[in-house]
């Protein structure tokens, strides 16, 4: 139980408990929410300042181009090899390809460029376009070899089967050449993969002067696709993170759906506060981006700095005004405090607990004087209580056991009731199903005996397989009748008993379903305990049994398998007697029948069995005084063990 004296305590100070964190925390929630705001915008601005970069570049290749394709120079190279003069100007104006095309020559690259098309429409175009390893391996200063970029295996990447990228991201350019003798398209272009020195220079516009005060660790990165193929990010200290890929998330945002990220974003290794920028190329598809960011761990420091200085400022509050409290309100305190102690006294049994002359007579001390009289009444009916309890509780528990015992009795005669309404009910039906049906089958049986006498040898012999199939059919239904009477009856088909020992009966049972276990590629394993005693029980009824149960495991199994069989000495209940147990390797018995498989009738194979066999089993072996069950086993399988009680002695 909390003290009084803290009670009071929180009682003063809640209102700066409850008010000061709530306003503490709508003001960091806003002013970081500003704070988040002026990082976005900031990341913005670079964004934009890094795409005008993008741009000019690319303004700036087609006007260089329009200038060599006016010029005087460029004509008199023309009317001879201009190869000299083109890889002069390609220098100049650091390209690293430049070329001209004759309006003859420039019809395929028209159909593939649109760039080239723009200018051969009398258009200067300049656009950024992918160039694929072939292309690139046309021109000098082997592009192909530089374009070609090794993947890393990238956190929070979008997971790929690539390992290279080897196509190159092109500021394609294209302007029309209309000289006296001369019409055609000049076309040149900058190779952005691995182009260091445009990169950096991004970066250098972008963070030269940076809005904070230079606490903006500012990086730029160009991606084809989503792979990183110029950037001054880090993998290491010297080395660039080259053949990095972009988070799934920003390039589900970005490439996928066409947006502008400004956000925070996990770059390479670090959380950086980000913007990407969407790059078409000439045909319009999404092929890259252009991102600029800095570090967001310095700003989160800011951040988490300022929301410590507020909450010490906050608990310095609370530790002041504790104290302040305590000192002005520790006159009520004790008396208070010590009404709580007697309280808890009581609470933990000691009844006699009293609170005694306090020392006032205020409020609190009439009060307590009160809870004294008080605890004087309870501790005299908390006597009495305990005395009617403890009868009541006597009556409980002697009702009770006279109710559970009523219970189970109950259960158990209407158990016995069930099924002996259900045999009964079972016995009526055979016998009129087995009169029924054995008449009509004799009948049948009869008349094909005389088809044969009648046809003779030599016509019988024609339909001799359908005869055959009428006979097979007459015995199954007989067989089936049998199994009913023997069921429904019993009494009728079993003999006295005598003194059965197992290992035989078994034996004898493999031999009768070995072509079954043959069939099916089934492994018997017996084992066989020299000290099984003998039991009383029909060998023909222990024959039944066991046969069905091994046809029911070789069913079950449904193929190859093992089949189990162990004999073993066995105690019930105090009684001496045998154990046999039949395992198998299938699929076990599903729980939701597994209460059932000893009902008459109930069979898993529809169609093809009686669901009489476990049922006939069961009653042979209560019948000798022995207990069957069904279980499964723990390593697959199912398993059924039968318990007779051994022979008794002669006397």
């Amino acid at each position: 139980m909390t003290s009084v004296r803290l009670r009071l305590l929180i009682l003063a100070l809640l209102p700066l408990i409850v008010l000061m964190p709530f306003l503490l925390f709508l003001g960091m929630t806003r002013w970081t929410a500003d704070y988040d705001d002026v990082l976005i915008a900031n990341v913005e601005s670079d964004l934009r300042i890094a795409g005008q970069y993008l741009n000019r570049l690319m303004t700036g290749t087609a006007t260089g181009l329009e200038g060599i394709a006016r010029s005087t120079a460029f004509v008199t190279a023309l009317d001879g090899p201009a190869e000299t003069y083109l890889a002069a100007m390609r220098a100049r104006l650091s390209l690293d390809f430049l070329y001209y095309l004759p309006d003859a020559q420039a019809g395929p690259a028209a159909a593939r460029w649109p760039v080239i098309a723009s200018a051969l429409a009398g258009l200067p175009d300049s656009q950024i376009d992918i160039f694929p390893p072939g292309v690139l391996a046309g021109f000098p200063g082997q592009l192909d070899a530089r374009a070609r970029i090794d993947l890393i295996e990238t956190e929070a990447a979008r997971p790929t089967d690539r390992r290279t990228e080897d196509r190159g991201m092109v500021i394609h350019a294209a302007v029309p050449v209309a000289q006296p003798g001369h019409a055609g398209v000049l076309v040149g272009g900058i190779l952005l993969n691995r182009n260091l020195q445009f990169i950096d220079r991004v970066n250098a516009l972008v963070y030269l002067n940076a809005v904070t005060g230079g606490d903006r660790q500012g990086t730029a990165t160009l991606f084809l696709d989503d792979v990183r193929v110029s950037t001054n990010v880090r993998l290491f200290e010297d080395v660039r993170a080259l053949g990095t890929r972009v988070s799934a998330a920003v390039r589900q945002g970005v490439l996928d759906e066409g947006r502008t990220w400004l956000d925070r974003a996990f770059v390479v290794n670090d959380w950086y506060i980000s913007g990407y920028l969407p790059l078409a190329d000439s045909f319009g598809r999404r092929v890259g981006m252009l991102y600029v960011g800095f570090l967001e761990a310095p700003f989160t420091t800011a951040k988490r700095k300022a929301f410590v200085w507020m909450m010490a400022a906050f608990f310095a509050v609370l530790a002041l005004s504790a104290p302040v409290f305590l000192w002005l309100a520790k006159g009520i305190f004790a008396p208070l405090e010590r009404m709580t102690q007697t309280m808890k006294r009581v609470e933990g049994g000691d009844l006699s607990a009293r609170n005694g002359n306090i020392g006032t007579r205020d409020e609190i001390g009439q009060v307590a004087a009160h809870l004294d009289l008080l605890l004087d009444g309870i501790q005299d009916r908390d006597a009495r209580l305990r005395a009617w309890a403890d009868e009541l509780n006597m009556a409980v528990e002697d009702r009770t056991a006279e109710l559970r015992l009523a219970n189970d009795r109950l259960e158990e005669t209407f158990r016995q009731l069930v099924m002996s309404e259900k045999l009964a009910s079972i016995g009526e039906i055979t016998a009129g199903v087995a009169h029924e049906i054995n008449n009509p089958v004799a009948v049948i049986q009869g008349n094909v005996d005389v088809i044969r006498d009648s046809l003779g040898p030599a016509a019988a012999a024609e339909v001799e397989t359908e005869l055959a199939l009428i006979d097979g059919q007459v015995t199954r239904i007989s067989a089936i009748v049998g199994k009913l009477l023997q069921f429904a009856r019993p009494g009728e088909f079993s003999g006295y008993g005598e003194p059965v020992e197992l290992g035989p009966v078994v034996d004898d049972c493999l031999l009768l379903v070995d072509h079954v276990l043959s069939q099916s590629g089934v492994e018997v394993v017996k084992s066989c305990d020299p000290a099984t005693p003998s039991v009383r029980i029909d060998p023909g009824e222990l024959q039944q049994v066991v046969v069905n149960l091994m046809v029911n495991a070789a069913q079950a199994m449904d193929g190859p398998g093992r089949l189990t069989l162990r004999l073993a000495p066995g105690l019930r209940d105090g009684m001496r007697g045998a154990m046999l147990v039949v395992g198998d390797t299938g699929p076990g018995l599903p729980a939701t029948i597994r209460d059932k498989v000893f009902d008459p009738f109930f069979t898993t194979k529809q169609g093809e069995g009686t669901g009489l066999g476990l049922s006939i089993s069961q009653t042979l072996v209560q019948r000798a005084g022995g207990i069957i069950e069904a279980s499964n086993l723990d390593g697959g399988g199912a398993e059924f063990r039968i318990w007779l009680p051994v022979v008794d002695p002669p006397v």
